[in-house]
């Protein structure tokens, strides 16, 4: 129960921590996914797409694979 509570917290803050960081940029789009092989190797993926304060878009790709 007291992980489930840190967890959370610790997600909760990173969000406002990114909210305050990004000043003016929009978000636009933000996916993430999560893929297990029969391995056990954790494949994730994140895309976020954001629209800079001078009109510009901005497109970001994040890619990790965690190996047992």
């Amino acid at each position: 129960m007291k992980t489930r509570k840190i967890t959370l917290l610790a997600v909760t803050a990173g969000f406002a921590l990114s909210f305050l960081t990004t000043g003016c940029e929009r978000t636009i789009s933000h996916t993430e996914s999560e893929k297990v092989k029969s391995d056990g190797t954790v494949e994730k993926k994140e895309k976020t797409v954001t629209e800079q304060p001078d009109g510009t878009i901005k497109k970001e790709e994040k890619k990790s694979v965690d190996k047992p």
